[in-house]
């Protein structure tokens, strides 16, 4: 089968859905381990927002693979869904889709959904602002009253409680979202074998801890901004 068709069979899609996840899973580990530097030590937490905002190899080309892979794995999770809609005979309400599956994989598309919203405001929050400071007003050097402004930055934005609020509610629907998605991923590269079940508890493991990161960092920062 040539590449082209592989990729317009079934199969061929939920392994390309696999693969953006499975990328998307080692960025948001990385950014959780950058981000809880935060609560730790600002100085640091700085530092590497310096450097991952204006190294070239970052900025130029992970960042716009780290771009396109959220902008597939989401599109691909809309036609798979919209696929596998259409292949079923009778609808879930006829059989009961309740009894014969989780809530996480039946309501995969709406946590994606809300998982993309909160996407867009973590744009609106961070990125465009950082884009519009480097490339449009040209400041380049991070720095705002003798120091980089990353930390206070950040601060400024979780001192808003119903901001906090948000992303505590999108990083539990994260959770959720991964707790199915990572075994998923692995079925469909063809894992479907005796590490499979170890595989599944590594991926509750990540599934728990690393929203449970963010959710951390979010609040401890709210917490920050009190005292």
């Amino acid at each position: 089968m040539s590449k082209s068709g592989l990729f317009k069979s079934s199969i061929g899609r939920k392994l390309a859905m696999a693969l953006s996840a499975l990328f998307l899973m080692i960025f948001l580990l990385q950014h959780l381990v950058i981000n809880i530097t935060a609560i730790i030590s600002p100085d640091t937490f700085n530092e590497l927002s310096h450097f991952m905002g204006t190294n070239p190899l970052v900025q130029f080309v992970a960042q716009p693979i780290l771009i396109f892979a959220v902008v597939f794995h989401f599109i691909m999770g809309f036609v798979l869904e919209i696929k596998n809609r259409a292949a079923r005979p009778i609808s879930y309400n006829k059989f009961n889709g309740a009894a014969n599956s989780t809530w996480m994989s039946r309501n995969m598309i709406i946590s994606g959904l809300v998982i993309l919203a909160f996407l867009a405001l973590h744009f609106v929050d961070f990125w465009f602002p950082e884009i519009n400071t480097k490339y449009i007003v040209g400041d380049m050097s991070g720095m705002h009253d003798g120091g980089f402004r990353y930390y206070e930055e950040l601060l400024h934005k979780f001192a808003n409680p119903v901001r906090v609020g948000v992303y505590v509610l999108a990083f539990i629907l994260l959770a959720l979202h991964l707790m199915h998605g990572f075994g998923s991923a692995f079925q469909s590269m063809g894992q479907n074998n005796k590490y499979i079940d170890g595989l599944k508890k590594f991926g509750v493991i990540y599934s728990v801890a690393v929203p449970l990161g963010f959710i951390l960092i979010a609040i401890s920062l709210y917490v920050t901004t009190l005292n």
